[in-house]
């Protein structure tokens, strides 16, 4: 691990500005009036309102370094652990974040990227993010930015995705000319609303759908999101499970600023990212390594890098034009205590031109 790049990315000056719905410095930040993180970059040094950080910039650097967890602290039973997740209260993030630390402070924040910051930085203990869905599939934004920031996956939690139609009391189903909520939340309740003919709009995430629909008192507009929004921001239930698919479940995973301590006791899965030299096999030789080991592999998926768009096709300038470099990101069934998966890496770092593990973390065995 690059310690010195990350030491690097902890000192750089910050300051946290909580968004107009955040208590003012004489507040306690509660339930009712949780803190939104948003950032902006200044000469100043990392505070908010509601949490102040004066540690040396030093001390700061060497607490950054990694510390393995235990899987007794991965639980954090009987521990306020706080936990960040992207959106504002009733999102499915937040319950996400509730199912994976049950004793939890949830702390909203306003985009993925600030999620991510939060962590690095120390402000909050955890955060948990939405990777993948079964019927939207990935979260592709989430992929790109682990990619970014120096954090661990040291667990997954699965979520069953109910979506409700909601709008003001009074409201009726045939007044709604269009209806808000998360790109995902659009999606997954395609069929629905094309039946019902409404314009679709889309806003950063469901509970802040429904928050915009009471708070401006709209009475031709509705929301797309979960039973518990609703009844925090005292919106009428139109109608409840519109999604396409009942089986509507995403993965989240937990992120922390230090790994977990992996095991072979119990079912573990292991996230890996790399970059090929391009050519004729190369990608079938990579798998190939965990196949001669009969280790599953139970996701792939590539993504382009973007730090390169754009290369000839060779020193000669012939053959096709190669127009991006890929990461594939993978996951195997198998923790990386094992010294069958120590091998295949190995392996894979012999001709792998960039090989990072983001985690290797316990199986959710729980229902969605």
């Amino acid at each position: 691990m690059d310690y010195a790049a990350m030491a690097r990315a902890a000192s750089i000056p910050l300051s946290i500005r909580p968004s107009a719905s955040s208590p003012s410095s004489n507040q306690t930040a509660s339930k009712s009036s949780p803190v939104v993180f948003s950032w902006r970059r200044s000469s100043s040094s990392l505070t908010t309102r509601a949490i102040s950080n004066n540690t040396n910039d030093n001390n700061h650097n060497l607490q950054s370094l990694p510390k393995p967890l235990s899987m007794s602290t991965l639980g954090a039973h009987g521990n306020r652990l706080r936990v960040a997740y992207q959106g504002v209260e009733g999102a499915y993030s937040e319950s996400a974040a509730m199912k994976a630390y049950p004793n939890c402070e949830p702390i909203p924040c306003e985009h993925f990227e600030t999620v991510f910051e939060v962590v690095e930085h120390g402000l909050v203990d955890r955060a948990v993010l939405p990777f993948e869905n079964s019927l939207g599939g990935s979260i592709h934004r989430n992929y790109d930015l682990i990619l970014r920031h120096k954090l661990h996956i040291v667990g997954e939690v699965r979520l069953s995705i109910r979506h409700c139609l909601m709008a003001n009391h009074g409201v009726k189903l045939d007044d709604l000319k269009r209806v808000l909520s998360h790109p995902q939340g659009l999606a997954q309740c395609e069929h629905m609303l094309t039946k019902l003919g409404v314009a679709r709009e889309a806003v950063d995430d469901t509970a802040g759908a429904a928050q915009f629909v009471a708070s401006h008192q709209l009475q031709d507009t509705g929301a797309v999101a979960s039973s518990r929004a609703a009844e925090i921001y005292d919106l009428n239930i139109l109608a409840r499970d519109i999604q396409d698919k009942s089986d509507n479940v995403t993965r989240f995973f937990m992120l922390a600023r230090d790994p977990v301590i992996p095991r072979t006791d119990m079912p573990f899965k292991t996230s890996i990212v790399f970059s090929l030299e391009e050519g004729p096999g190369a990608l079938y030789k990579a798998l190939a390594v965990f196949a001669f080991r009969n280790i599953n592999l139970t996701k792939i998926e590539s993504r382009p890098g973007g730090c390169m768009p754009l290369r000839g096709a060779n020193d000669n300038g012939n053959g096709i034009p190669k127009y991006f470099e890929y990461f594939f990101h993978l996951e195997l069934e198998a923790s990386t205590a094992d010294q069958n998966t120590k091998n295949a890496l190995a392996n894979l770092e012999e001709f792998a031109t960039f090989l990072r593990i983001l985690g290797s973390y316990p199986v959710d065995l729980s229902h969605a």
